[in-house]
């Protein structure tokens, strides 16, 4: 059995799913799922289909091919085609803070998440007993402001030797450069509280304890060179009152994190998010 996952975007015309189930049923597919979104305001179609074939002889190869040759042309379509038998390879990044990791890890070993780990990154060495624990390699690259463009070189080296699909920054602590967000567009993942921009500086939930807030929430988005203005991939929030101390802040909003962040990870290694103009679509 082959299962593709194939995603589309162009612009808004008729006929355009006729003509890519009536392709999918002529090359002996079985479609699944599908399901399909338009942009009435930039007039683009989206699609996300998943198909099986049950013909030995299946070559994704030429498929993709014949899909060029005989759609992708004439709709001038934008197009991303996956087989579901393998799986995204993911980098993890990672400082001191250990909530993310640990759900991640935790996830990723119950085999909740489809994807692998080959190896995790950290400008710090506290979390490598996790990594140990978990059977990943752990790579300990420290990052001043005198050796970050060797460190990036060094993360760079091991991303394309492990040629890695996609980096999650599990609250890695650090700014990404231009250098890395250009090779990895659309492909670095990041998760932070949602106090950004009202709340800024090291204490945020004490900021906003003293405020008085009544709903706290955390953000995963793509990386991009503006910081924290990327493609929004998930979101969720909590309700807070004058009861809560600011230990409780602390703890709802890193149980937020873990969530969102892993539903993130998910959305992406299963090939569920397409990003346009900034934007994200995201099909269930």
């Amino acid at each position: 059995m082959n299962k593709i996952t194939l995603l589309i975007h162009c612009k808004d015309r008729s006929n355009i799913i006729a003509s890519v189930t009536r392709f999918i049923a002529e090359e002996g597919g079985n479609i699944v799922y599908i399901d399909q979104h338009v942009d009435r305001e930039q007039d683009i179609f989206f699609m996300r289909l998943e198909s099986e074939f049950n013909d030995d002889s299946f070559s994704l190869d030429g498929f993709k091919e014949s899909f060029k040759n005989t759609l992708v042309n004439g709709f001038e379509m934008k197009w991303r085609i996956y087989s579901s038998e393998i799986k995204p390879k993911m980098a993890l990044f990672i400082s001191k803070y250990d909530h993310c990791l640990y759900d991640l890890l935790g996830r990723y070993n119950s085999g909740e998440l489809h994807l692998e780990i080959p190896f995790i990154i950290s400008n710090h060495l506290d979390l490598k007993p996790i990594a140990d624990n978990f059977k990943i390699p752990f790579h300990h690259i420290p990052v001043t402001k005198d050796t970050r463009e060797e460190a990036e070189n060094r993360q760079l080296e091991l991303l394309e030797s492990h040629d890695i699909n996609f980096i999650v920054l599990a609250r890695y602590m650090q700014i990404v450069s231009g250098k890395l967000i250009n090779k990895y567009p659309n492909k670095i993942i990041n998760i932070h509280h949602s106090f950004l921009p009202a709340f800024v500086g090291a204490k945020p939930y004490h900021s906003a304890y003293k405020r008085g807030v009544k709903i706290i929430g955390a953000t995963s988005h793509y990386v991009t060179e503006e910081l924290d203005a990327g493609p929004i991939i998930e979101q969720d929030v909590t309700r807070v009152s004058h009861a809560h101390s600011i230990r409780d802040l602390i703890a709802k909003g890193r149980d937020l994190e873990k969530i969102v962040l892993a539903n993130a990870v998910k959305l992406h290694a299963d090939r569920k998010v397409m990003v346009y103009n900034n934007k994200t679509v995201i099909f269930s």
